[in-house]
């Protein structure tokens, strides 16, 4: 960065903030739209996992080589081409006629969406100074915390209120103002930026991820549909063939000096590889949550899209208390993600008591200690999340790192909505929607305890370079912007 940071960084901040609301909103809406997109136009059970599973799969795969591909071509150009394929892809949902149509265009905004997130988190690091990047990404938290919290409510306000008759259509719809004015604003505000140093994109390390993770999603959602064929289980052994392969390929390429898609030398690290497996089944467990819940209050409780909105607040109230404890709690390291995953069990439990004791006659109120609770462990799982992974990574592997702990998540939210969509729609076929939660929630229970036994392959503290026990042989470092956002 100059000496002089750029005079427009915190117009460039807004226009930036616009771009993630837009993400965080569409990660969300679907969860709370699906039944109604799904009587309008159709489609299987499967449509409604993929409706989720699409746009997360594709962000997953899109973010491996999306700040790559700012590095090369310059990230505000980069930017740009995101920010209006994803208003593109947006415009694309709202006019979809057919499951297949919006499935489609869902994939479409994960991948532009995925091109347009990288560039703006480098460009703040860039233009502000270290004294002001903590200022600046600070209010990452707020937004993320009002999305998380208004991002499902206002889906179900917008199919509720059918606004000029276009139903659950104006969930995407509502893009286009934030995307006008990311394009207009990253025009006008947004400084080019380019890697001096010439970078080659690792291509074929981009399609072996794509294709190992595509070969693991799509037999978890079609299977069940199709009674669980043969062919499910070949493609889900052939996913991880692959990539068994990838990584093969990736240290052949780094041995050769090329410029490989991950940093092989990651996976030799236990805390990065122990992180890999706890985000996989961490973001697994939280989305199929989400996903699932907003199901049964809907098809099963029979709530309207802006009723089960609203029962979720509890959890997401719970979530940013959560998140603003956690600044206090640093120093206890991984021992707050061990605490958040009990008491993320215990609210887990509560909600299977709740439906236990309730039945199909729970209401909302009764459901707020449970979800409460629940939220609140999550809260403290994600807060030192990337920090603490991150705490025995090398500097120049920060870069890679933190980039494939973001598809990680992303994937694992795929996995989540296949996974536990997918035991949902199973047990529905032999039992009510009371007995069908609870049975989701108890595999979630499940997925919940490896997680906490993945925690002890993490550092202990998430520490500065420079400071620190003898505890990691390896110097630590603090999680760069695009993993604390």
């Amino acid at each position: 960065m100059s000496d002089t940071p750029y005079k427009w960084r915190w117009v460039a901040l807004f226009v930036i903030l616009a771009a993630e609301v837009m993400d965080l909103l569409d990660s969300l809406v679907t969860n709370i739209a699906a039944p109604a997109i799904r009587a309008d136009i159709g489609g299987g059970e499967s449509t409604i996992q993929w409706l989720g599973a699409g746009y997360t799969l594709a962000m997953a795969i899109g973010l491996i080589t999306g700040g790559r591909l700012g590095d090369i071509f310059g990230r505000r150009r980069m930017f740009l081409i995101g920010a209006v394929g994803f208003t593109l892809g947006s415009i694309a949902c709202g006019l979809a006629q057919e499951p297949d149509q919006l499935i489609a265009a869902r994939v479409v905004q994960g991948l532009l969406g995925a091109v347009m997130l990288p560039q703006g988190l480098g460009i703040l690091k860039d233009i502000f100074s270290e004294k002001e990047q903590a200022t600046a990404f600070g209010m990452f938290g707020p937004v993320m915390g009002l999305s998380t919290v208004g991002g499902p409510i206002l889906a179900g306000w917008l199919v509720d209120a059918d606004l000029f008759g276009t139903g659950w259509r104006m969930i995407f719809l509502i893009n286009i103002p934030l995307g006008l004015f990311a394009v207009a604003g990253g025009r006008a505000f947004l400084p080019e930026w380019k890697s001096a140093r010439t970078v080659r994109l690792d291509l074929l390390g981009a399609l072996l991820a794509a294709g190992g993770s595509a070969l693991m999603v799509y037999p978890l959602v079609q299977g069940r549909e199709h009674d669980w064929p043969a062919w499910a289980f070949v493609l889900i052994g052939l996913s991880v063939a692959v990539f068994g392969f990838f990584g093969w390929y990736e240290k052949r390429k780094s041995a050769r000096g090329g410029d490989p898609l991950v940093e092989p030398s990651l996976f030799a690290k236990r805390g990065f590889s122990g992180g890999m497996v706890l985000g996989l089944m961490f973001f697994s467990a939280m989305t199929g949550f989400w996903l699932t819940f907003s199901l049964y209050t809907q098809l099963g409780l029979h709530y309207s899209p802006f009723k089960a909105g609203l029962t979720g607040i509890p959890s997401s109230i719970g979530m940013v208390v959560a998140f603003v404890l956690s600044q206090g709690l640093q120093r206890f390291g991984r021992k707050v993600m061990h605490a958040g995953l009990v008491v993320m069990v215990l609210g887990v439990g509560g909600l299977i008591l709740t439906l236990q004791l309730a039945g199909a006659e729970v209401t909302p109120w009764q459901l707020i200690p449970a979800l409460t609770v629940s939220g609140f462990g999550m809260g403290l799982v994600m807060a030192p999340f990337f920090d603490t992974v991150l705490a025995s990574v090398e500097p120049h592997e920060t870069g890679s790192a933190s980039g494939t702990l973001t598809s990680v998540q992303q994937l694992g939210a795929a996995l989540g909505t296949a996974i536990l969509g997918t035991v949902f729609f199973e047990r529905i076929k032999s039992t009510d929607f009371v007995k069908a939660e609870q049975f989701t929630l108890g595999v979630e229970i499940a997925m919940l305890a490896v997680v906490f036994a993945a925690v002890f392959l993490l550092p202990r503290h998430a520490r500065p370079q420079g400071h620190g026990e003898a505890e990691a042989a390896e110097p630590e470092n603090r999680a760069p912007a695009e993993a604390t956002v």
